[in-house]
């Protein structure tokens, strides 16, 4: 279990991360940043990310296999 919340902590920050610069990087070319919006969709992002994540994780999967720790 610890391995599962380690892997799909990294898995939702990464995701976190990039919706921001995709949010970001959307308002930036429209002219303007709402913050708001950006923190809303990467939060939302996360979320969803730790969800998909109780389906399953190739991380976990590969490393069982071969008797490695995450």
């Amino acid at each position: 279990m610890k391995q599962w919340i380690k892997a799909a902590g990294v898995r939702a920050l990464k995701t976190v991360a990039q919706t921001a610069a995709a949010t970001i990087g959307t308002a930036m070319v429209m002219g303007d940043v709402n913050w708001g919006a950006v923190g809303s969709a990467a939060l939302l992002a996360g979320i969803l990310s730790l969800l998909t994540s109780t389906a399953g994780l190739p991380e976990l999967s590969s490393t069982a296999d071969k008797g490695e720790d995450i």
